[in-house]
């Protein structure tokens, strides 16, 4: 059943609803289909934390060590475009967690930083997983594949769309613990995950700005709505001294 669902997930490439409509209809797999590294939904080794979800996906293709999907994680996400105080704060804020395994979506910016800075990393992507994309971020693509854990619910060769990376943000805020904001504008793809992890009842952290930067005022608006405030030298009171 396994590589039956894996076959179905190369077969419609990744999409998750076409894929459930083919497991519903009982759908006969007559092409011969190669198999590629992954793990199912009903694999023991299947993260628990995505069954939470109200679409889990059923494969998750996969390069790298995916025992770093035991243990303690948490997100870190936020914009493309950074400052040099966004890439302060996220070093410092990986840094200060190197006891966790660091979950973000290697895109460049914020996510990029993350990755880079990380001892334990792993990178959900929303493509084939020898695409590059951004292809700027191939580097960073070879050395997490070699040292780290890259995962995507697409089989080799797809490439990115657009409708792929809202629904990847599922999967970056059901593995965290919590998710940690380092910077947001108001309009940003980052919302997509804040909101999936208060779905999913997930803490969220944030980094505070200055009233009169634009490129913090989607951080300082979470904080506004309850999102937790990350102050100087507080991540180990936040996360129980374990960080």
């Amino acid at each position: 059943m396994r590589n039956y669902l894996i076959q179905l997930a190369i077969k419609y490439r990744g999409d998750y609803f076409q894929i459930k409509k083919a497991i519903e209809r009982k759908e006969v797999i007559r092409e011969n289909i190669a198999l590629q590294e992954a793990i199912t939904i009903l694999d023991d080794d299947y993260p628990p934390e995505l069954l939470e979800l109200k679409e889990p996906p059923f494969v998750l293709f996969y390069c790298g060590n995916k025992q770093l999907l035991q243990g303690d994680k948490i997100s870190v996400v936020g914009s493309r475009e950074i400052t040099d105080y966004g890439k302060r704060m996220t070093e410092h804020v990986v840094g200060m967690l190197s006891k966790y395994t660091i979950i973000s979506g290697l895109a460049k910016g914020i996510d990029s930083i993350a990755h880079y800075n990380a001892k334990k990393t792993i990178a959900v992507i929303g493509n084939g997983l020898n695409v590059y994309y951004p292809y700027e971020n191939r580097q960073l693509y070879e050395m997490l594949f070699e040292k780290q854990l890259v995962l995507s619910e697409y089989p080799l060769d797809v490439t990115p769309l657009k409708r792929h990376f809202p629904f990847r943000n599922r999967i970056i805020a059901a593995l965290g613990q919590a998710v940690i904001v380092t910077q947001a504008k108001e309009k940003s793809g980052t919302m997509l995950t804040v909101n999936e992890a208060i779905n999913l009842n997930r803490e969220v952290y944030c980094i505070p700005y200055s009233y009169d930067d634009e490129s913090g005022i989607g951080c300082n608006l979470l904080i506004q709505q309850g999102a937790n405030m990350i102050i100087q030298n507080n991540l180990n009171d936040i996360f129980d001294k374990n960080a």
